[in-house]
């Protein structure tokens, strides 16, 4: 498969950007090991913690880059190497100074473009690093209460990602199927599996017990 995604980009009249995306589209799927949790809060805040696992084994790569999507401000980044423990230092940059530190997040960085930067030792060769990242969201516009009604409406483009609903709260409807089981302290989690190469647009609703 690597091979082949190589072959394509170099194809004539395919534009570096055009076959870096077709890279990504043809990755394989089942390989893929990123994988988020969502711990909701009371709706009424509009926030949610979160931690998202991620294995990088590419050779020399040192730093590991989240893109806040619009409509979320991002609070309490921290990282830590899962293999040893080690925890990892932080940056929240926005909007100009994306551009000054030389990073590059695939697309211009706004004046509102918010990127969590994470840096950590080079991956050595024939080596690779397990990250976990935590970060807290907040997201007026995709969740919290509608009516007496808990309402989460986010779309997931990873391949496993997991829901737990505030406590107190139990599912009333979800226009994805999930697996939906009970945490030890009572609380509601529904995993979603994604096979798909695009995102899957998750609404969750849910009521007060």
């Amino acid at each position: 498969m690597r091979t082949w995604i190589a072959v394509c980009a170099g194809l004539a009249g395919v534009s570096p950007l055009a076959a870096q995306s077709e890279a990504a589209r043809l990755s394989e799927r089942a390989r893929q090991d990123r994988e988020i949790v969502y711990f909701l809060r009371q709706p009424e805040t509009h926030a949610f913690d979160l931690y998202h696992d991620y294995t990088e084994w590419r050779e020399g790569q040192s730093t590991y880059l989240n893109v806040v999507r619009a409509g979320s401000t991002v609070s309490n980044p921290s990282a830590v190497i899962l293999d040893t423990g080690e925890k990892l230092a932080t940056e929240i940059l926005r909007g100009a100074a994306i551009t000054q530190a030389g990073i590059d997040i695939g697309q211009p960085a706004g004046p509102e473009t918010e990127v969590v930067v994470i840096r950590f030792p080079a991956v050595s060769k024939g080596r690779s690093v397990r990250l976990r990242i935590s970060e807290t969201y907040t997201d007026s516009s995709r969740y919290g209460l509608r009516g007496d009604e808990l309402v989460w409406d986010r779309a997931f483009g990873r391949p496993r990602n997991a829901v737990v609903l505030p406590y107190g709260w139990y599912l009333t409807v979800s226009s994805i199927p999930a697996a939906v089981s009970e945490t030890p302290d009572g609380r509601i989690r529904l995993d979603f599996e994604n096979p798909r190469p695009d995102e899957i647009a998750v609404l969750l609703r849910a009521r007060r017990r």
